[in-house]
């Protein structure tokens, strides 16, 4: 039986992702994405076996939502504190529309035989990884990016995706897409 890493995102328009990858600070040990990788996940499940990805499918499939608009704003990082490990870009407070399609899909998810998520979420994009990066290599631009907005974006579908991890970083590839309603 095969395996495959999978996880559920909503994608961003092209030309927000073009504004994020000009974002890019070219601070060392700062590895910034591109543009096509980046994604506000809903859900990210690992390896996951032929029988349950199939179920996953389907019950993703059934998921209906109507299309709703979110925002971009506010650079952050995780940890909060201590030294970086991850650059993001969140969406505001809480969205009632994308907690919702969150926890639809965290419900298809367990309904497939998948471990829910433990975490809480905390939706947001990754713009970037970082590695030994001195912890106040980052400050300046964060701080001056604190409060970026970048306006809304319409979100029309979320995806699953399949990711593939090389030397050179994941591929992700879409394995199907989930429609809003029509309105």
């Amino acid at each position: 039986m095969t395996a495959k890493r999978v996880f559920v995102a909503i994608d961003l328009p092209d030309s927000l992702q073009r504004v994020l990858v000009d974002l890019d600070p070219h601070i060392r040990g700062v590895r910034w994405s591109q543009g096509s990788q980046m994604h506000l996940t809903l859900g990210f499940f690992g390896k996951v076996a032929d029988d349950v990805d199939l179920r996953l499918r389907e019950k993703l499939g059934a998921i209906e939502f109507k299309a709703f608009f979110l925002p971009m704003v506010g650079l952050g990082k995780f940890p909060a504190r201590g030294r970086s490990n991850v650059v993001w870009i969140g969406v505001g407070a809480g969205h009632p529309h994308l907690f919702q399609l969150y926890k639809r899909v965290q419900e298809a998810s367990f309904q497939s035989g998948l471990e829910p998520e433990e975490r809480p979420f905390h939706p947001h994009v990754t713009l970037a990884r970082c590695r030994d990066v001195p912890e106040g290599a980052l400050r300046k631009f964060l701080k001056s990016n604190a409060d970026l907005d970048l306006g809304m974006f319409r979100v029309e579908a979320f995806h699953l995706y399949s990711s593939e991890l090389t030397p050179a970083g994941p591929i992700h590839t879409c394995e199907m897409t989930v429609a809003a309603a029509a309105a």
